[in-house]
């Protein structure tokens, strides 16, 4: 397995994927969604609804948001490895976290929500055979792979890691 080049996806994600280490996406899934919860474990359910500074999203905001983007993305690559050729639509970000109410939620449930939305995926991407990962198709108004979308997904979430832990839980 190899990573995407960068005519896989449209330039404003490049961001996210030069961050990922390895090239065996299904490595990268794997150990990425233990970090994650590993990471949220011991957060407080009040600090769930912690944001840094006015007009951020909280916590669980952060952690929805992530939720609704993997699954949006993980659904644009199983459209395109079956070979879809319409163009599937874009999402406006702050409307879905405000929308999702995620802070009415409890830490435990977004994260248990996280885990089965990742693990899930895993298995929907495992049964893509290789010459899949290939397939292109158009999303958001951009050309895209099905391998792409996959490193998509995992260096979304690091990038949004990372701001967690720069911005929300440093004391």
């Amino acid at each position: 397995m190899s990573r995407p080049s960068k005519n896989d996806y449209a330039e404003y994600y490049h961001k996210y994927i030069q961050e990922i280490d390895g090239d065996n996406i299904f490595e990268v899934l794997e150990k990425q969604l233990n970090a994650t919860l590993n990471l949220f474990k011991n957060i407080s359910e009040d600090k769930g609804n912690y944001s840094y500074a006015a007009g951020k999203w909280s916590i669980k905001e952060v952690i929805g948001h992530c939720i609704d983007t993997e699954r949006i993305f993980a659904y644009r690559a199983l459209c395109i490895a079956r070979g879809e050729k319409k163009s599937l639509p874009g999402m406006e970000q702050d409307d879905y976290a405000k929308k999702g109410e995620f802070n009415r939620r409890t830490l435990k449930n977004l994260l248990n929500e996280y885990e089965l939305v990742r693990k899930s995926n895993i298995i929907l991407f495992n049964s893509f055979q290789e010459k899949v990962l290939q397939n292109r198709g158009i999303a958001s108004d951009n050309e895209v792979t099905v391998l792409g979308l996959m490193f998509i997904i995992a260096g979304h979430e690091l990038h949004h890691i990372k701001v967690i832990k720069e911005k929300y839980l440093k004391s």
